[in-house]
């Protein structure tokens, strides 16, 4: 069954993020007759300027609603009518998460088990959440609180009763051009002629906004409730973007920084028992599903990864090039870049 919106209500949680800005342009442009798309987010400044970009007699269909995922009653009234929800909120700095714990996890395990209780008081009928690369084997706190995170909607298809909802995961690696990630930084720091690199073996996982949103959309339609959906992407090492982006810019090495890895990691091989391949993504199932595993199988044509498969960015089998770095940040972050 093809995934279509049109006459369907759904939120995004953390809307006005880049994620959710990607989602609301393809939604929009794809299923024109959706019947309420509602942009849930704590910052009212960024919820004043994503509306300019849509005024209201345009995309009457498009709503804006302040709130906090911390506060379950907010989320309950903002969930009344909705079918689907988008969960992107996130505290999603690792530095800043160290330095911050508590905060951080208010918003992503608090936060997160709010979005699970509000589904369960209202009428949703499935949940997508965002998770990271960094929530696989975490070594930070934003890691793991986004594991966490991970485990509760897994687990929020145990509890859910004869309640018709779906709770999936999608989770993967650095979304390119993101806000506060590595390339627009070093697009603005080559002026001053010098990029900071960490450590320099140091790898990411790279994937589009349109990725991203391609995955949510995907999990959207086919998710059976408690799948943690990785999608089959190239990984780039953090010395070929900064050749990519300043080849006459100094690269001195800065060190890593507090709560940081050299690869990440979005399967790890104990995951590998419960990790099947479905082609154009990985998918790793719950432990006790709700529903049965031969019957899933079957439908995906779903097969088993050999036992202790991991994947990582260090060891990844495709890798993007310092030319197609450019062309890819040419495409999707900066019309304008020259290298």
């Amino acid at each position: 069954m093809e995934l279509n919106l049109n006459e369907k209500s759904i939120l995004i949680t953390g809307g006005t993020g880049s994620l959710g800005k990607a989602l609301t342009k393809k939604i929009l442009k794809e299923w024109p007759s959706v019947k309420r798309l509602v942009i849930f987010s704590r910052d009212e400044q960024k919820q004043f300027q994503m509306a300019q970009e849509y005024p209201s007699h345009l995309y009457p269909q498009l709503r804006f609603f302040i709130g906090d995922v911390r506060d379950l009653e907010r989320l309950k009234r903002a969930f009344q009518g909705i079918d689907y929800v988008i969960h992107a909120a996130a505290m999603k700095h690792v530095h800043i998460a160290e330095y911050n714990p508590d905060e951080c996890v208010k918003t992503n395990v608090g936060g997160a088990d709010n979005v699970i209780k509000a589904a369960l008081e209202t009428n949703i009928k499935k949940v997508v959440a965002l998770s990271t690369d960094k929530a696989c084997a975490p070594i930070n706190l934003y890691g793991a609180t986004k594991l966490t995170s991970d485990k509760l909607f897994v687990a929020a298809n145990n509890i859910k009763g004869y309640k018709d909802i779906r709770f999936s995961v999608v989770r993967y690696g650095n979304v390119m051009g993101s806000n506060g990630s590595v390339i627009p930084f070093f697009i603005n720091k080559r002026k001053e002629g010098i990029l900071p690199i960490t450590v320099k073996s140091m790898t990411r996982f790279n994937i589009s906004l349109q990725g991203g949103v391609d995955m949510v959309l995907h999990a959207l339609e086919n998710a059976w409730g408690g799948e943690i959906f990785v999608p089959k992407i190239p990984s780039y090492k953090i010395t070929d973007v900064a050749t990519a982006i300043g080849p006459e810019c100094e690269h001195p090495v800065v060190g890593i920084r507090p709560g940081e890895k050299i690869h990440e990691e979005m399967i790890t091989s104990s995951d590998s028992f419960f990790t099947y391949d479905l082609g154009k993504y990985y998918v790793i199932v719950p432990q006790t599903p709700a529903w049965k595993l031969e019957t899933f199988i079957k439908e995906f044509d779903a097969k088993l990864v050999e036992e202790g498969f991991s994947y990582n960015s260090g060891e990844n089998t495709e890798w993007e090039t310092v030319d197609s770095l450019r062309k890819l940040i040419k495409e999707h972050v900066d019309s304008t870049f020259e290298a």
